[in-house]
């Protein structure tokens, strides 16, 4: 089982709300490049985060690297989301080959949990960092950290 892990890009400083932040320019790059590291993996879905932000990262990754299917919004992927909600949500998945968008501290902290088993250690996730993660499940403690891309 493999499941990467995103952070979306940079994100513009204010809007309405936080959800309805979008990317900047700088952001999109940041993206492209992270998309990069993709490229050739056998992706089977990609779920993202219902916040703009993360949405647009989604959308990028899917159009760099010829991504077929659709992006999957998931509710339980914002910010502050609940660690055990989206474990449970995850460990439901039938897919060996998962993306995942959304925000910090959620994606720092589920990376950390998934590596580590416990919460104490979360991944450093920069805007658009993409983290590798593998394991025969996806359960806190029983994955390993393959590789952590930080955009250029």
């Amino acid at each position: 089982m493999k499941l990467w892990l995103l952070r979306h890009g940079e994100a513009e400083p204010r809007a309405r709300t936080d959800a309805q932040r979008n990317l900047t320019e700088a952001g999109r790059a940041e993206v492209q490049s992270s998309a990069a590291a993709l490229r050739g993996q056998p992706l089977q879905a990609i779920l993202a985060s219902p916040y703009a932000r993360a949405q647009q990262t989604a959308e990028i990754v899917r159009q760099t690297i010829g991504f077929e299917g659709r992006v999957e919004t998931v509710p339980w992927a914002t910010p502050d989301s609940d660690l055990g909600d989206a474990l449970l949500y995850l460990d439901r998945r039938s897919e060996q080959s998962l993306l995942l968008v959304t925000h910090q501290p959620f994606v720092g902290a589920l990376g950390g949990w998934l590596v580590s088993g416990h919460r104490e250690t979360p991944l450093p996730m920069a805007t658009a960092s993409l983290a590798e993660l593998e394991g025969e499940q996806i359960a806190a403690g029983l994955m390993h950290l393959l590789d952590l891309k930080h955009p250029r």
